[in-house]
C-alpha cells in the first residue's frame, strides 16, 4: 500500500500554479500564520482527508490529456513540505508516469525528506513573504535564513524556480522592499521569473466562516497600477 497524506482539496484545471494546465493537490497543515493567507482553512493539521499516493496519481492521470507539453501536477497547501515524505513518494510516482511536478512552498528547514522532494521536482514556486529577518520573525514566525537556506538547496537540483511575492499596500509595496526581494531572488541559479502578486481580500468570508479575525481587513487591495510600476524594478 502506498504512503498516505492528508489532503485539503483538489483543483482540476489550475493555470497559475506552475507551467501550463495543472492538476493541483492542496495538502492540509501549515505552521505559519501569514497575515494575508488566502487559505486559513488549510492551516489546522487536524483537518483534511487521507489519500494514498496511488489514488492521487490515478486522479492526475484522468487529466493528463489537458496538460500538453508543459502542464502536470502541482502540490500546494497549506505547507506541502510538512508532509515531505508523502510528497517525495508522490512526485517519484508521477515521474514514473511521465508527469511533471511543481512544488508551491514558503520554504522550510532543509531535511533529508525535503532533499528527496526536490530531486523529483521540476518547478519550485517559492514565496518570499518579506525581505528582512525582522519582518519574517514578526509576521511569519521563522527567520529569513530558513528561506535562504531552502533556496540554496534548490540550487543543488535541476528544478526551475519561480519566486513569488505578495504586494500588500503599506506593508510590502515600497520600491525598497521589491529591490530587496529581487536581491534575495538573485541567489537562485535557475530563476525563471519573479511574480508580484497583488494582495486581495477574497478570503475574508473564509475567516468569518471559521470564526477568525482577518488581520488585514482594513488594508486596501493592491491595484494594477502599483503592480505594473513595481514590475519595472524586477
Amino acid at each position: 500500500m502506498s504512503t498516505v497524506g492528508k489532503v485539503h482539496s483538489f483543483q482540476s484545471f489550475g493555470a497559475v500554479d506552475g507551467p501550463g494546465i495543472r492538476f493541483i493537490v492542496f495538502l492540509q497543515g501549515c505552521p505559519y500564520n501569514c497575515p494575508y493567507c488566502h487559505n486559513p482553512d488549510t492551516r489546522p493539521f487536524s483537518g483534511g482527508t487521507e489519500h494514498t499516493v496511488d489514488e492521487i496519481v490515478a486522479k492526475a492521470e484522468r487529466y493528463r490529456t489537458y496538460f500538453g507539453e508543459k502542464g502536470g501536477v502541482t502540490v500546494s497547501g497549506g505547507e506541502p513540505l510538512m508532509q515531505a515524505e508523502f510528497v517525495a513518494e508522490l512526485f517519484e510516482a508521477l515521474h514514473e508516469k511521465g508527469i511533471t511536478t511543481a512544488l508551491d512552498t514558503a520554504g522550510v528547514k532543509v531535511t533529508d525528506a525535503v532533499r528527496r522532494v526536490l530531486k523529483s521536482t521540476d518547478t519550485v514556486l517559492c514565496d518570499i513573504k518579506f525581505p528582512t529577518d525582522e519582518q519574517y520573525k514578526k509576521h511569519i514566525g521563522i527567520g529569513l535564513d530558513t528561506v535562504k537556506e531552502f533556496i540554496i538547496e534548490c540550487n543543488k537540483t535541476d528544478a526551475d524556480v519561480v519566486i513569488r511575492h505578495v504586494v500588500v499596500p503599506g506593508m510590502t509595496d515600497s520600491e525598497e522592499n521589491i529591490k530587496a526581494v529581487v536581491s534575495i531572488a538573485s541567489a537562485v541559479k535557475k530563476l525563471t521569473k519573479i511574480e508580484l502578486l497583488p494582495f486581495r481580500k477574497l478570503c475574508e468570508q473564509k475567516y468569518k466562516d471559521l470564526g477568525l479575525e482577518f488581520p488585514l481587513s482594513n488594508t486596501p487591495e493592491c491595484d494594477a497600477e502599483t503592480i505594473e510600476r513595481l514590475k519595472k524594478l524586477v
